[in-house]
């Protein structure tokens, strides 16, 4: 099991929340592939009879990505994309157990590029139907840039309208901090419907 050292990071925290989501054997989707952190631990997780479809729009995220998988000899299970994560039904067909975002721009690289409150809603409500009864979307939304609290606010606007009767909807966030702390969204597929 996975213990949370200290509670000041929302991927450490999402880790614990997913520990018994996510089987061996599963296919998920990392929407926001980044420097590819996510991406080794869903395919940790997946085992080698798993799959991980990553997706960025950064030629530099597939990189750093691919030579971290390749180091821990875990790129055979993995489908790296470069393409935006509102088109993830055109790679993923199969159901899902889990969908890792994390919003905002890829560290150490342009902040010019982040992700956008349409592309994220499209990648959301397609993430929804890939789900699989009792898989989880977890959102970590970074709001300290410019236009991060507008999909901030797109995102909490939507997903506050699912169906109860088909999803639960955790929001956590650090009441306490300054510097626009991170807000963590947990969305759990209920059943079919």
């Amino acid at each position: 099991m996975i213990k949370a050292k200290y509670l000041t990071k929302v991927t450490d925290l999402t880790k614990v929340l997913l520990e018994d989501v996510i089987s061996e054997g599963d296919t998920v989707i990392d929407a926001t592939m980044g420097n590819g952190y996510d991406t080794k631990y869903l395919a940790q997780k997946v085992g080698e009879n798993g799959v991980v479809y990553s997706f960025d729009v950064q030629e530099e995220a597939i990189k750093s990505t691919k030579k971290r998988l390749e180091k821990e000899n875990l790129l055979n299970r993995v489908n790296l994309v470069l393409d935006g994560h509102e088109n993830i039904d055109i790679y993923v067909k199969d159901e899902v157990s889990c969908v890792l975002f994390n919003l905002g721009y890829l560290p150490r690289a342009k902040h010019q590029i982040i992700t956008k409150p349409d592309t994220t809603l499209k990648a959301i409500k397609k993430s929804l139907n890939l789900l699989k009864p009792h898989g989880v979307i977890s959102i970590a939304i970074y709001t300290g840039h410019e236009g991060g609290m507008d999909e901030c606010n797109a995102v909490f606007d939507y997903v506050s309208k699912l169906d109860q009767s088909n999803f639960n909807v955790l929001n956590c966030n650090f009441v306490n901090q300054v510097n626009n702390p991170p807000r963590l969204i947990l969305i759990e597929k209920k059943k079919e419907y």
